[in-house]
């Protein structure tokens, strides 16, 4: 085999593997845009008006605060614990236990 055949091989490959790569990445973000679509369309039935207005207030401050907001919203619809739309006073106090919940123990180190 020549070095042209050798070189042009591992072109292939390579270009085989780009390829693969790029599809496999092509379904992934798939896969993220459904599950965006899936969690926003849960968040218009769970939350009021205000209550979305309330998380995505939430989301420009804390992104990662507002994404386990949803998820535990998610669990609590899926395991049957909400029916129907929370009301924005319902939502806050929700609010207020997974933010108690999220709160770091302080602890002390004593000396001995």
């Amino acid at each position: 085999m020549s070095d042209d055949n050798k070189l042009e091989e591992i072109r292939k490959r390579k270009l085989a593997e780009i390829q693969k790569q790029a599809m496999q990445q092509n379904i992934a973000d798939h896969q993220q845009k459904a599950f965006e679509e899936k969690k926003y369309s849960l968040m218009r039935k769970v939350l009021s008006q205000e209550g979305r207005q309330r998380l995505e207030n939430i989301r420009m401050v804390k992104p990662e605060f507002a994404e386990q907001i949803e998820l535990q919203l998610i669990q609590l619809l899926n395991m049957g614990k909400i029916r129907g739309q929370l009301s924005d006073k319902a939502f806050k106090n929700l609010l207020e236990q997974i933010s108690k919940s999220n709160k770091k123990k302080d602890f002390n180190i004593k000396n001995f």
